[in-house]
């Protein structure tokens, strides 16, 4: 967990649970959109979305972490993974913070998040928060 220190993570809700990525892949915070719908996608791909001319897919956050679907509104976390834009559909953007070394623990088991998911579990004040590896969360989905 060494190249987790001094890193600054976006915090999010999905649900009733928090979760974090690392700020160095988040490229812009849009307001949500209607996304066009991909015959043969997969559930969790909400469709594309037109950011700027350009053709983004849009994961449904919840769905990929096996949330229940959302029905209200909620942001999108434009992140860069490898050389390909992919909008994430969160609930609710929370925070902004810089992680310190006391503030993360390992992985361990969490209830309801698949372990190959999580790259450390973070602490800020009386919240925790799930730091995710958006790799290893969008590679199966977008066959990256």
């Amino acid at each position: 967990m060494d190249d987790l220190a001094g890193v600054r993570i976006l915090v999010f809700r999905l649900a009733d649970l928090r979760y974090g990525i690392g700020i160095s892949a988040v490229r812009e915070i849009l307001p949500t959109q209607q996304a066009t719908r991909l015959p043969g996608a997969s559930h969790e791909v909400a469709g594309l979305i037109n950011v700027r001319g350009q053709l983004v897919p849009l994961v449904d956050g919840r769905r990929a972490l096996g949330h229940a679907p959302s029905e209200g509104s909620g942001t999108i976390v434009l992140c860069e993974v490898g050389e390909q834009y992919v909008g994430l559909a969160v609930d609710e953007v929370i925070d902004l913070l810089t992680v310190a070394p006391e503030d993360l623990s390992d992985r361990g088991e969490l209830p309801g998040v698949d372990p190959r998911l999580v790259r450390a579990v973070g602490l800020r004040g009386d919240d925790t928060f799930v730091l995710l590896d958006l790799d290893a969360l969008l590679a199966p989905i977008l066959s990256l």
